[in-house]
């Protein structure tokens, strides 16, 4: 038995024998289900933005400072329809709600792309904590509420010439007038709603639940760009429990920071390559 194929092994008993599931999701899981921000993908669906903007992937572009609003959205709702409002579940996505579904889970989830939603999982038992693609909300975050932004960005997609957008379709917030941002953590103006305090509650409560049970904490694709969302956490949360298990998938870093040797199974590999394994066992 090699290496790779012992450690699968062990994840999965852990998983059959574990009373509670806490899946951390980072880039690298969405990355590994076949939604990449650059190459092929990128360049079948952004030509004209490449060609107007030199643009080389879809992760910088969303950094670009745009000259007029026209612009920046129908960039944007490309973007947004692209890696969520017009995506369905992917395969990986849905193996993994299959692998967890009959125990007691939970999500916390750093991607904006609603995956975990779309592939059956209990929305109440995901807390997305960067917001999400299919959102809008007062750059200025006047109020705090977020909109379902999905008909307007089909709109503005089908009203885009040249690169823009008609100025009637330029999202203005309806209580200050401002203009509308996407709902995602990236600065202060960051609006968490009602659902999101709720879900964060949820997250605590689950934690709290869970102390003295076993516990597999199945974290996927997670880096360092926020490891204090889930990385570090989670480290922690097993070096202070006894019963407590973290499996780490990461293709490009599975280092740990604390003594978890005996509590842990690391696999620097392909997310995809990794859950195909298990349900060959």
């Amino acid at each position: 038995m090699n290496t790779s194929l012992e450690k699968t092994n062990q994840i999965k008993k852990l998983i059959k024998d574990a009373d509670y599931i806490l899946i951390g999701a980072g880039a690298g899981l969405s990355t590994a289900a076949g939604i990449e921000y650059f190459g092929k993908r990128f360049e079948d669906n952004f030509s004209e933005f490449i060609d107007k903007y030199h643009f080389t992937d879809m992760y910088s572009s969303g950094f670009y400072d745009f000259e007029t609003e026209e612009e920046k959205w129908a960039y944007w709702a490309k973007h947004m329809y692209m890696n969520c409002i017009g995506m369905s579940a992917t395969k990986l996505y849905e193996d993994i709600f299959k692998l967890v579904k009959d125990k007691n889970y939970f999500v916390i989830t750093t991607n904006v792309d609603e995956q975990f939603h779309k592939s059956g999982f209990d929305k109440e038992k995901i807390f997305a904590t960067q917001g999400s693609y299919r959102y809008i909300q007062c750059s200025k975050a006047c109020h705090n509420k977020i909109y379902d932004a999905t008909e307007i960005v089909k709109k503005m997609i089908h009203e885009t010439k040249e690169c823009k957008i008609p100025t009637e379709l330029v999202p203005i917030c309806p209580i200050c007038k401002e203009k509308m941002e996407t709902n995602l953590r990236k600065d202060d103006y960051f609006i968490q709603d009602d659902n999101w305090y709720k879900q964060s509650q949820r997250y605590d409560k689950f934690i709290e639940n869970s102390r003295d049970k076993k516990v597999v904490l199945l974290e996927l694709g997670v880096g360092f760009n926020t490891p204090g969302i889930i990385r570090f956490p989670f480290e922690e949360m097993v070096h202070q429990n006894n019963n407590w298990n973290l499996v780490r998938v990461n293709k490009d870093n599975g280092m740990k920071f604390l003594d978890i040797e005996d509590k842990s199974i690391v696999i620097e590999d392909d997310i995809k390559k990794v859950i195909e394994e298990i349900y060959k066992l």
